[in-house]
């Protein structure tokens, strides 16, 4: 027993003789590491942060981008009159309701999307190239084409199977209707694009735990409420955040497929019904030359948006805890 302890202890002195301690890797704070940084934080400055700086200036003239025309300082006078404006009051208000309802379409599509991939189908390589194909057509095009779909397709197909309503009702000529189709053209577009979020994120469930579950008896529905919605909790966060953006920033399949049209009366004052923020925003400056009152209203716009992204990713997160 003593010489088989003897031989086991040297066998064992070499390899403790030859095991080194590896030493952390010290950080180094060089230039070189910076010097990598340059270009993309030079454009970082050029394009995002100079612009949004000289944008807040210029909400405080009266600056109307004309040769040779004075800049004169006019204080709080825009944000004054923005707020009297009641163009952007119906703005911010259809906006809202076109965002609650992109929002909960959006993600309940993509997220019966992700499930529909995830599952034990043929092709389902095929099936999310498909979904995701349209988040690659960009929103002006996007708009366009759709805009043939609701006012030529839709009313001759209705005809052809005798469905009435289909080929009487003019989607973009009616307030209501115009905006359900901002909403269906929007989801068309980016729900691929938070299915691979949801199916990454469902693909990330340890397989053991649904199998477990159906061992016991729990049916799909009860998996899919004990098992997928809290693991998948942080998915809904990050794709409800990037949807609102989304939804509040709306500006390309707007301006394309309606142009904020139909006309109609909101506080005795014709408006544009469908005209989102974007694009009022866009109107103010570049349709009436009122650049000044224009970048007010942005800068409302992004302080606005940021306080409704930080409420909403602070609910979730809270919801992620509880779950």
């Amino acid at each position: 027993m003593q010489k088989g302890c003897n031989l086991l202890s040297k066998i064992n002195l070499p390899i403790k003789a030859k095991t080194k301690k590896l030493k952390p890797i010290e950080k180094r704070n060089t230039p070189l590491f910076f010097l990598f940084l340059l270009p993309v934080s030079f454009a970082f400055i050029m394009v995002i942060i100079i612009p949004f700086l000289v944008g807040i200036y210029y909400s405080f003239t009266d600056w109307r981008a004309l040769t040779g025309a004075n800049v004169e300082w006019v204080g709080l006078r825009n944000y004054l009159a923005v707020f009297q404006d009641i163009t952007f009051l119906h703005a911010f208000l259809v906006t809202t309701i076109y965002a609650v309802i992109n929002i909960l379409v959006l993600n309940v599509v993509a997220f019966f999307l992700a499930l529909l991939v995830t599952s034990p189908l043929k092709m389902t390589g095929i099936y999310r190239a498909g979904f995701f194909l349209p988040n690659l057509i960009g929103g002006l095009i996007l708009g366009y084409i759709w805009q043939f779909i609701f006012n030529n397709v839709i009313p001759r197909f209705g005809s052809a199977i005798g469905f009435a309503w289909l080929s009487d009702t003019l989607f973009l000529a009616n307030r209501s209707m115009a905006l359900i189709a901002i909403v269906i053209v929007g989801t068309w577009q980016y729900a691929g694009y938070l299915m691979m979020i949801y199916v990454a994120a469902i693909q990330g469930i340890p397989s053991s735990l649904p199998e477990a579950a159906a061992i016991d008896g729990a049916n799909f529905w009860h998996r899919l409420r004990h098992i997928t919605f809290p693991l998948v909790a942080p998915a809904f966060t990050v794709s409800m955040f990037l949807s609102l953006l989304n939804s509040f920033r709306q500006f390309d399949v707007n301006f394309a497929l309606t142009g904020g049209g139909p006309a109609g009366l909101f506080m005795d004052r014709a408006i544009m019904t469908t005209e989102f923020l974007a694009l009022n925003i866009y109107n103010t400056a570049f349709s009436f030359q009122q650049i000044g009152q224009g970048q007010a209203k942005a800068v409302i716009f992004f302080v606005t948006l940021v306080i409704i992204s930080l409420i909403q990713v602070r609910i979730n997160k809270r919801r992620e805890i509880e779950m």
